[in-house]
């Protein structure tokens, strides 16, 4: 049996050393990573939930809070936390992490942490190759953590299902700041430390501002670290999203996009690829990676 399947077996069975020795090939690019990639199940059906927002706004408490409210209905959970910090500066990045420090010991999560090493708003095509190899595995959600700033924060939307942007009272004037990109993306805000001073005028102030937009988008108030608006928030997240096929190919060719710049390919018709993409999600045995080698080859 090939050394990459036996590893992907062991992945699939939810072995979570063989898994993370995995996600390290990967994001080293050390053999066999490209033959693992290539032969993942790319429509793998593992929720993504990507949650992001302005520095402070304590996405981490957030994760924890509903981390330890899904593992307690019995699920399990992937986090992965994307840091923009060079992968030298180990301090922010365990820092951050402390908080998070009980969750490591739990044998329903996994906690992976991935330094972005320069990409723009921290969604690399590194960050896509090790979310669908945790979608390999046998977890019932993925978590995306990433620090959002600025525009760049709408980079997350090509590679999850439904995203959460978390914002605090204070968040009021940079809301009309990156007002377009934040509405772009988000599928649910959440006001987080809402028992702060201003919370409700900031909440009516938003969702002034979310009414003008296409979509209905919930904004939910949470004060993490007393537990209070989570039932509420994992409710939410929980519920399954339906894709239509147009949504389905934008954030595949979106992901493909990144993947084809990453293999150095330039000039790609964006267009071309919808198309094509569209064409190719019909095929039983659809694997991003395999599309991507032939796209990047044609």
């Amino acid at each position: 049996m090939n050394t990459h399947l036996s590893i992907l077996s062991e992945v699939k069975a939810g072995n979570y050393k063989v898994l993370a020795r995995t996600l390290t090939l990967v994001e080293n690019d050390i053999k066999p990573a490209d033959s693992i990639l290539r032969d993942l199940d790319s429509k793998a059906t593992v929720p993504v939930l990507g949650i992001t927002g302005p520095p402070g706004a304590g996405k981490s408490t957030l994760v924890n809070v509903v981390t330890d409210h899904l593992v307690a209905e019995g699920k399990r959970i992937a986090i992965l936390a994307i840091d923009p910090t060079s992968p030298f500066n180990f301090g922010s990045l365990l820092g951050d992490r402390i908080r998070m420090a009980g969750q490591f010991n739990n044998p329903n999560v996994f906690i992976r942490s991935l330094a972005t090493r320069g990409a723009l708003g921290g969604i690399s095509a590194k960050t896509i190759e090790m979310v669908d190899v945790l979608k390999a595995s046998n977890f019932d959600l993925i978590i995306v953590e990433t620090v959002g700033v600025g525009q760049s924060e709408v980079e997350i939307a090509g590679l999850a299902d439904k995203t959460v942007v978390v914002l605090v009272p204070e968040s009021g004037d940079e809301v009309q700041n990156i007002k377009s990109g934040l509405m772009e993306i988000a599928d649910c805000f959440v006001i987080n430390k809402a028992d702060r001073e201003g919370a409700d005028t900031f909440a009516n102030n938003l969702k002034k501002i979310v009414h003008q937009g296409v979509k209905a988008i919930p904004i939910l108030k949470t004060v993490a670290d007393k537990n209070i608006g989570i039932d509420e928030l994992c409710k939410w997240i929980i519920k399954p999203e339906v894709f239509n096929d147009d949504r389905k190919a934008f954030l595949f060719a979106e992901k493909a996009w990144k993947l084809i710049q990453h293999q150095k390919m330039q000039h790609i018709d964006k267009k071309r690829l919808r198309e094509k993409i569209q064409a190719a999600l019909k095929q039983d045995d659809f694997n991003i990676y395999r599309f991507a080698d032939e796209f990047g080859n044609s």
